[in-house]
């Protein structure tokens, strides 16, 4: 295994404040107005708990995104250079049998590339 595939990734403690507005933004597409209230009441409240990487992926249905994406480049980049990472924020959509990302789509993209296992901090809702 290369050195950059056991790289050290770090978090912070909590959830950036910015990534409360970009989830309800997210949410708006999918969700009501009251609903994404509720939903975002709800991951601010939530504790943190921890997912592995491929777990979060195959529960979201989502495709990974290749490191062309600049987003993910990012913060790929803040792992190499050992910046704190934001925790995930996810929902539960028990209807469809899955979970939403509703912030850290990219986040999560570019830690799976450095390890799969990797436990991932979230909130989940």
């Amino acid at each position: 295994m290369s050195k950059e595939k056991t790289k050290q990734i770090n978090w912070l403690a909590d959830v950036e404040s910015h990534d409360y507005p970009a989830a309800e933004s997210y949410l708006l597409i999918l969700y009501s107005p009251v609903r994404v209230a509720e939903i975002v009441a709800q991951l601010r409240s939530a504790a943190i708990v921890q997912f592995k990487a491929k777990d979060i992926f195959r529960a979201s249905q989502l495709s990974l995104l290749g490191i062309s994406n600049s987003h993910v480049e990012r913060d790929r980049e803040k792992i190499r250079k050992g910046k704190s990472l934001s925790p995930l924020l996810l929902v539960r959509d028990e209807a469809h049998g899955k979970v939403i990302i509703a912030d850290g789509y990219h986040r999560l993209c570019a830690i799976y590339d450095f390890h799969e296992d990797a436990l991932i901090p979230c909130k989940i809702a």
